[in-house]
């Protein structure tokens, strides 16, 4: 397979500085030798300019912060996977989680201008389904998914250029931190989400013959994996960790099984801060994350 690499390397849509190094930090852990090694093609595409906290003005517009280079980074990076060659692999690194808005419209329209049907596949602790009037804080990372429905702010929910995703075409996995006005709309959006109780429940196995079931016939599945759906002991370098989270094997089940469906056609991985990491061992473990999608087995 031909796996192509971009970095988003963003941390304007977070509470928490530091994020911005997570491609860095996966690129440091090896990532393309151990895919090069599953005997992968595997091309680094460097990273989408991203404009330095620093060098703005902090402001918050309409309750988003920092509104419009966070436009123009997820447009980019729609605009450069939108571009990549059929048969090629997008494996996109965050940067904060706002960066999904762009990859997975531009994952959509690959090959296609107006969209094709897509599904989702979010693994995190939170469901991110917050619209500037829901959000307690105004940060773009906890609000990509209600954009990418066609919620929200007209400018990043239109990146797509009219196309949106379906909630009937997301499930969300891991899930065990959600606001209250959050909850209500993902209530009424009917996404289905699987929370760490269903996780204890029924297990990882049952929770993908449901997903794929859900999933399984539509055209292409994107997986959006952010560090902190896995327990923070396994990786504390993420800016909102919550306890109880998956575990080792349970996110390298997860993988392996959605792996095995030969469905999923493209990966984010998000979220990870070496500034809160312990020798990069967050990086780590999610590129072994990313190495059991892209078909690393045990035999």
């Amino acid at each position: 397979m031909n796996v192509s690499i971009l970095g988003i390397p963003m941390d304007l849509g977070a509470g928490r500085r530091g994020v911005d190094m997570g491609p860095s930090a996966l690129r440091n852990a090896h990532l393309a030798t151990h895919l090069r090694e599953l005997g992968h093609t595997v091309k680094d595409l460097g990273d989408v300019d991203v404009a330095l906290p620093e060098t703005l003005d902090k402001h918050e517009e309409a309750g988003l912060v920092f509104l419009d280079p966070i436009i123009n980074a997820c447009r980019d990076a729609a605009g450069r996977v939108a571009a990549l060659p059929k048969g090629t692999f997008p494996l996109t690194l965050g940067g904060d989680h706002s960066v999904s808005m762009g990859t997975v419209t531009g994952n959509a329209l690959r090959g296609n201008p107006a969209g094709v049907r897509s599904g989702l596949i979010w693994v995190d602790a939170h469901t991110d389904y917050n619209t500037p009037q829901s959000s307690p804080s105004g940060n773009i990372h906890g609000m990509p998914v209600a954009h990418l429905t066609g919620l929200g702010d007209p400018r990043l929910s239109d990146l797509g250029g009219g196309w949106h995703m379906r909630p009937e075409d997301i499930v969300m996995i891991g899930i065990r931190s959600v606001d209250q006005r959050e909850r209500a709309l993902m209530q009424e959006a009917g996404i289905l989400a699987y929370t760490m109780k269903e996780v204890d429940q029924l297990g990882i196995t049952r929770i993908v013959d449901e997903t794929m079931e859900r999933l399984g016939s539509l055209e292409r599945l994107h997986v959006s994996f952010d560090a902190d759906a896995l327990d923070p002991g396994l990786c504390p370098g993420v800016g909102t960790p919550v306890p109880g989270g998956l575990t080792y094997r349970e996110g390298h089940l997860l993988m392996e099984l959605l792996s095995e469906t030969g469905r999923v056609t493209s990966m984010d991985i998000v979220e990870v801060n070496p500034i809160l990491d312990t020798r990069n061992q967050t990086a780590e473990v999610m590129v072994g994350m990313a190495a059991s999608l892209l078909g690393q087995r045990i035999l």
